[in-house]
């Protein structure tokens, strides 16, 4: 039985945070904001002091680079 309070795998999550990215691209999370700030083609959306990145556009991305 599944609990409801469980968080959703990364897999099914509609974005990914700047640590998240981080850990995908292998770099530090100080250089991914760098990267989210300067590639357009990567969504992103600040909610407050978080910021959260397009899961979609940014496997998009990912993927056209060659990944």
């Amino acid at each position: 039985m599944e609990m409801a309070s469980e968080k959703p795998a990364i897999s099914e999550k509609r974005t990914y945070t700047v640590q998240e990215v981080a850990d995908i691209l292998g770099i530090s999370r100080n250089h991914a904001y760098e990267y989210i700030g300067k590639i357009p083609e990567i969504r992103s959306l600040r909610i407050g002091a978080t910021i959260r990145i397009s899961k979609k556009s940014f496997d998009t991305w990912l993927d056209e680079q060659g990944f």
